[in-house]
């Protein structure tokens, strides 16, 4: 069986959109309550090391379900699409979510909807 991951893309800490959240919080609130397998926290997922984590991430892992929490989601899709691509990893299985501008419980209720709504 596979596992559901989240990874938490903070554009460095530095930018704006992201200052009205506790990432900690958020990452942890989730893995207490056991929505996912497991959580992480890259900087920024967009940089060359970002591919690298990714394709290091995903390449041979049994992983159903890669959720993003970070910038646009259809940003991600391109960003991310030559990393999941190298790694073998169907991009299909990737779930982005927006979190810009939203503060902490924001941030865990959006990722939580988008969870109930995939499992429906």
């Amino acid at each position: 069986m596979g596992k559901k991951g989240l990874l938490l893309c903070v554009c460095q800490g530095t930018c704006p959109s992201f200052q009205g959240m506790d990432i900690f919080e958020i990452l942890n609130s989730l893995r207490r309550e056991k929505v996912f397998d497991f959580v992480g926290l890259h900087p920024q997922l967009c940089a060359d090391d970002g591919d690298e984590f990714l394709k290091v991430l995903v390449a041979g892992e049994k992983i159903d379900e890669l959720y993003v929490a970070g910038c646009d989601i259809r940003m991600q899709q391109k960003m991310f699409r030559d990393a999941f691509e190298n790694a073998g990893f169907d991009r299909t299985r990737h779930f982005g979510i927006d979190i810009r501008n939203m503060k902490t419980e924001q941030v865990i209720d959006a990722i939580k909807k988008l969870i109930e709504e995939k499992s429906t």
